[in-house]
């Protein structure tokens, strides 16, 4: 099979963007992200960016779809399958390979399915009568509608609401496969076993706070960005912002961001393996294994 594209996925800390950036460096490769969070500029520490990572043996290995809104704004599915489509595209035209790398599943699912999203427009009467509802009668609401698979995207009334509101405009209007380009992608999925991966979230955890992660979410609520938006982002600007705002003590929101980022690391194992069953076919690779075995897994599978 001619494949047009190679997608690196899997959960948060297995090093997807080292190996991308080591495969894509010897196939005259360009990367396009699939972090639903390093979108956002000034977001660094806290979304993993890591752009020193994408300079190699003196090259810099180009990268999309990184820091391209600012922070506070509510990127979505829609935009991201829009940009990726621009972002293929060029790179193909220009007779180069993409590389997708991330770990957000569904912006990952919506390019390999193919799937045309549309823009879901905000419904203010719909809105209106929803604002003074508990989250609890939202997320009952959103389970009638759908079966919810875990509530942790909409721990936010804001959240719940824009959850309804895109479920609702969706059974109006399904999704068609009409993607505009026809998608062939060698899939690898880098794993740990569950305690190492633990490990590995846990000492990163402790590294990003140590090396400016609280400062860097004090620098964007000091410029103007709302408490409430930066918590919509989820895990460490959730917590910390509850820590900067005394909601939470230190060692409570350490605490409780650790156990969110470990079943985080959870649910991204669980919606690729069910990507696995739905035909999206992964072959996976050993984290334990260094980099250059990891590229020469790729290029054996790949046959190049």
């Amino acid at each position: 099979m001619e494949y047009n594209l190679i997608s690196v996925i899997g959960p948060t800390a297995t090093g997807k963007t080292s190996l991308a950036v080591a495969f894509a460096s010897k196939k005259n490769a360009e990367i396009i992200s699939a972090d639903s969070r390093q979108v956002y500029r000034g977001m660094d520490i806290g979304t993993g960016k890591d752009l020193d990572e994408y300079g190699i043996s003196g090259a810099s290995i180009p990268y999309h779809l990184i820091d391209i809104v600012e922070a506070g704004y509510k990127y979505n599915v829609f935009e991201y399958q829009r940009d990726f489509l621009k972002i293929f595209e060029k790179i193909t035209n220009e007779g180069k390979l993409p590389v997708l790398c991330g770990g957000s599943g569904l912006y990952i699912e919506a390019v390999l399915k193919g799937y045309k999203l549309v823009e879901v427009p905000p419904d203010a009467e719909l809105r209106k009568l929803l604002e003074n509802k508990s989250l609890v009668e939202l997320i009952n609401m959103l389970s009638s509608m759908k079966k919810l698979h875990n509530t942790t995207d909409v721990d936010t009334v804001k959240r719940a609401i824009r959850a309804i509101e895109i479920e609702i405009y969706s059974q109006k209007n399904p999704a068609k496969k009409t993607f505009g380009a026809e998608i062939k992608s060698l899939n690898f999925g880098i794993y740990f076993d569950r305690q190492k991966q633990k490990e590995k979230i846990s000492i990163r955890l402790k590294e990003r706070l140590e090396n400016g992660m609280i400062d860097e979410v004090q620098r964007i609520l000091n410029q103007g960005i709302s408490s409430e938006d930066l918590i919509y982002y989820g895990l460490e600007y959730k917590f910390v912002t509850e820590y900067l705002i005394g909601k939470l003590k230190y060692d409570e929101m350490f605490r409780l961001l650790e156990i969110a980022i470990h079943q985080f690391s959870k649910r991204q194992m669980t919606w690729f393996r069910r990507m696995e069953r739905n035909g999206v076919e992964i072959h996976w690779i050993n984290g334990t294994l260094s980099t250059e075995e990891k590229v020469g897994e790729m290029e054996r599978v790949w046959g190049k």
